[in-house]
Parts: structure tokens; C-alpha cells; sequence
């Protein structure tokens, strides 16, 4: 298949996802009823329910238990611009299968660079080996379900042109020097990806899903008496064209200013143990890295994390409730199905402070004897699915950030983490903050930059004391990585306190 025959996108503009069961392994294809919407991603991988059934039959013929092909076709487009000019253009198409063989707790996987039947069939056999004896197959009747669209799209990114995105980095540019006087340096970038998905497995599942990313940033570089600072400001979303706006670039330009300005006068607090005062919106990284991550259920099922047998005890305060989710709508980490053809849904992790539910893919699910969550996620079709975070978020409590920061004599509100470490087993994690406020005698007071917050994630989820009702989303870039795959996140917090973190600023 050619560069250019792939980059042809034959759906249409309102179906977007979609499900379909296939009998496994019928003698003859040719009187499948299928709707249009699924043949458009039959067509667009050049495969038809007969190939699907044939690869799949390869991969189950040395005696797996289950098997699956991952389709994906993926086009990524980006800009970059620096020093008042775009100087930087880039695209890329990926394109290729990845199939699996579940046997027992045994795992077979290989991919390849093409759909061509041959060559599938070569890498069905790869993953087939980890078996040995034969397999019979029942068949199962034909139907579609509704799968539902958290990312509705009005204008595709491949029928946008390179010629109608300039002018909005461009402008973010042009913002950011009419705003400030002190701005001295600017870099923008756009990013914009769109990935066809299709999905077929041994029980007759054809799934499939059409997944956009849109993407724009700027870093801000200020310089006051002779003092240079700088910070970004992103925003990305599951969104089309339309997503490129004035009104994202007002945002942006606005915002990094104020945040690159807040540091001029910052400076970094007294180290030791101090109560911190997590702020809504972007702190939840803190969440989704030192808490969320333990509640993979591939981590508790090899007994690695801390949380493998706290299922159903209090853990936390009960007015705490984390939820893992993938349907907030446009959301980053938002998915119409998982990379294992599974439905996405809500799941409470921590429910009224209660341990009720880790993050399942099929693996895990069936070892613990539940259903799927909707958590198998891979990097790409050159990767098995593994249990990963979406959207993973503290809902709000019964406090007010007033109170909260009027209950701290001295300690550390932050809200603007830039990364962080985490040792899963034990829950140990390290994050740098950019910046924050000084809380002194139950008022915010001086701003402060450039400290670790250390701690353990188990122990700080247990010490949160109060939390607000002022939930907010992340609105940035999140990426996530586990395993040597990364993938995009949503996160979000009401602002917190957290009874005691170590604070590493300047000695006491």
C-alpha cells in the first residue's frame, strides 16, 4: 500500500465509531451484511470480514485461548514558530496491525507495517507460537451496537490545510508581545493528529473509531532588570479544525504572560514538612502520578502495589471520591472504546474513601473475575494494551478554599507542576513546582517558584483533611508513560490541603 493510498480517508463526517459481531470463522463471507459504516473501515484498511476471520484463525491455530488484530492508521501534522517566523513544519503517517494471542497467563504479540493478507498471516503465526495445541470455534450471530461519540467533529484535520493554521500561531506571537512589553522570546507550537481505529478479535467483535487531537502551546520568555523567566501555557483536545480559534489564542497569550510574570517576584520558601495546598485544576497530576497509577490493576494483580489488598477498605477521608473516567466529552484522554475493543465508562476508584475498583484491561479483569473497565490503552499497534488512566479525578468536597487556606498557619498553596517521579510499589513520589503562593498565618501571601514536593502517595491520599468544591479540569498537554508507552490524559482537582508533604526550598 502506497503513502498516498493511506492517507485517503473514506468515512464519512458523522460516523465515527461503531461495533459490529462477526461470526468467527464462517466457510464463506460473501452474504455478511454489514452496514456502511463499518465497510468504510473494512475499505479503508483494505481488508474484508473473510481476511479478519482468516488472520484471526492463524493466530488461534497453535491453541490460544483468545485472540485480537489492532488496525491503525494515524496522520500527525505539526508547527513550530520561534522568533517571530514559523520555521518548523512536519508531518508523519503510521500505518499497520498489531496482533495478539492471549494463553493462559502467556502473552503473544507482533505487528506489521501492512495490511496485505500475507503479511498478516506471517505475523498471526509470531504470536500464534506460544501455543501448542489445536482450537475449535462456535459461531455467534451477526449484530451492531451504538457505541457513543465523546469527540464530535466538524471539520477534519486532514481537510485542513497548513495555509489555514499558520495565522493562529502567528497570532498567539504577535499576543504575546502586544500584551507585555517585557516578552523577549516566544515559541508556538501546533500539533494536530487524526487516528482511524479498527478492531477485531476471536469472539466475532469488529469495532472501530475515527480518535482527533488537537493541540496549541506557547512558552513565554520575559525579561525584567536584567531577569529572565519563563512558562507555557497549552491547551488540547479531541477536537477538529474548529478548535482554532481567536478566542484560544486571547487564552493562551493571557495566560502565559500572567504566569511568566508571577515569578518575577517569586522566591522559594523554607524547606521542611509543611501543609500544602494542592489548587484545582492542574495539581491533579499529583493525583493521576502518585495515586492513580497504584490503582492499575496490573500493578495490585503482581502484587507490586500498595493498594493490592486494600480492595473494600477506607483508604481515605469520606468525603473523598476519585473517579476514573473516559467520557467527558472532547476531554484529551477521552475514548469512544478502549484499544481492546471494550466499552468505556465512569468508575469510582475511591468511593466515600473507599477502595472500590481498580483500573482493568482483559487480562486483569478476568483474573479478578470482573468486567473490563474500559482501561486497556497502548501507545500504538506496535503495542499490547496494558491497564492506563484516561481521565482520572477527585470530585468535590464539602469545604470552601477559603477555609481551607485560612486553616494553614504556614505552609505552601501550588498549582503549577511541571513533573514528577514515582516508585509504584511503594508509592514514593518527587514533583518539581514551578510556582506558587506562600500561606502565612491563614492568608496567601508571597509567590514562590522552584521547589520539590516530596512524599508518599498512599499517606498523602490518607492525609488529605479538606477539600473544596471548586473543581477544575486540566486543560493541558498530559501525556502519560508506563511501560515504555506513552499515551494522552485528562486529569483534574477541587483544591485540597494535605496535612504534611517535605517541602525542598531553601534550608530553615
Amino acid at each position: 500500500m502506497s503513502i498516498d493510498r493511506r492517507n485517503f480517508i473514506k468515512t464519512g463526517g458523522a460516523a465515527v465509531a461503531g461495533t459490529m459481531v462477526l461470526p468467527p470463522l464462517l466457510k464463506s463471507c460473501q452474504n455478511i451484511q454489514i452496514s456502511p459504516d463499518v465497510k468504510s473501515y473494512l475499505d479503508h484498511f483494505e481488508v474484508t470480514p473473510e481476511t479478519l476471520q482468516k488472520v484471526i484463525s492463524e493466530a488461534m491455530s497453535k491453541g490460544g485461548d483468545y485472540a485480537d488484530l489492532f488496525f491503525e492508521h494515524t496522520i500527525s501534522n505539526s508547527l513550530g514558530l520561534e522568533d517571530g517566523k514559523v520555521n518548523s513544519a512536519h508531518s508523519n503517517i503510521d500505518y499497520g496491525v498489531g496482533i495478539r494471542v492471549l494463553k493462559g497467563d502467556q502473552t503473544g504479540f507482533a505487528y506489521t507495517e501492512s495490511t496485505n493478507l500475507q503479511d498478516m498471516l506471517k505475523v498471526a503465526k509470531t504470536a500464534a507460537n506460544i501455543a501448542n495445541d489445536p482450537v475449535t470455534f462456535k459461531e455467534s450471530d451477526i449484530f451492531e451496537k451504538s457505541i457513543p461519540n465523546y469527540y464530535k467533529v466538524s471539520q477534519k484535520w486532514e481537510n485542513s490545510t497548513i495555509e489555514e493554521k499558520i495565522p493562529f500561531v502567528q497570532k498567539v506571537n504577535d499576543r504575546l508581545f502586544e500584551l507585555d512589553e517585557k516578552v523577549s522570546k516566544a515559541r508556538v507550537f501546533q500539533r494536530d493528529e487524526t487516528s482511524h481505529i479498527m478492531f477485531y478479535s476471536s469472539e466475532g467483535l469488529l469495532t472501530f473509531d475515527y480518535r482527533p487531537m488537537a493541540t496549541l502551546g506557547v512558552v513565554c520568555v520575559m525579561e525584567k532588570d536584567g531577569k529572565i523567566e519563563n512558562d507555557y501555557s497549552a491547551r488540547s483536545v479531541r477536537r477538529g479544525f474548529e478548535f482554532m480559534t481567536d478566542d484560544v489564542v486571547e487564552e493562551l497569550a493571557r495566560e502565559a504572560v500572567k504566569k511568566t510574570n508571577f515569578l518575577f517576584g517569586a522566591r522559594k520558601p523554607k524547606a521542611g514538612e509543611l501543609p500544602v495546598v494542592l489548587g484545582a485544576g492542574g495539581s491533579g497530576i499529583l493525583l493521576h502520578e502518585a495515586m492513580g497509577h497504584p490503582f492499575e490493576a496490573d500493578f495490585n494483580r503482581k502484587g507490586e502495589s500498595i493498594f493490592s489488598d486494600k480492595m473494600g477498605k477506607s483508604i481515605a477521608k469520606d468525603f473523598i471520591n476519585i473517579v476514573e473516567d473516559g467520557t467527558m466529552e472532547y476531554n484529551r484522554g477521552a475514548l469512544n472504546i478502549d484499544d481492546e475493543g471494550n466499552d468505556v465508562k465512569k468508575v469510582y476508584l475511591v468511593k466515600d474513601g473507599v477502595l472500590e475498583s481498580y483500573l482493568h484491561d482483559r487480562i486483569s479483569a478476568k483474573h479478578y473475575g470482573v468486567e473490563p473497565t474500559g482501561n486497556g490503552r497502548r501507545q500504538s499497534f506496535r503495542y499490547m494494551p496494558i491497564p492506563r488512566m484516561r481521565i482520572t479525578y477527585m470530585e468535590n468536597g464539602p469545604h470552601t478554599t477559603d477555609d481551607i487556606i485560612s486553616s494553614v498557619d504556614y505552609g505552601v498553596y501550588v498549582d503549577n507542576f511541571t513533573n514528577g517521579q514515582v516508585k509504584i510499589g511503594a508509592g514514593d513520589f518527587t514533583f518539581f513546582v514551578k510556582s506558587g503562593t506562600l500561606i502565612e498565618n491563614g492568608k496567601l501571601t508571597e509567590p514562590i517558584k522552584d521547589i520539590n514536593i516530596i512524599g508518599n502517595g498512599p499517606q498523602a491520599l490518607a492525609d488529605i483533611t479538606m477539600a473544596a468544591g471548586d473543581y477544575k479540569t486540566a486543560t493541558g498537554t498530559w501525556t502519560c508513560g508506563k511501560g515504555g508507552q506513552s499515551v494522552p490524559v485528562g486529569m483534574g482537582l477541587p483544591s485540597v490541603l494535605v496535612k504534611k508533604l517535605t517541602v525542598g526550598g531553601t534550608s530553615a
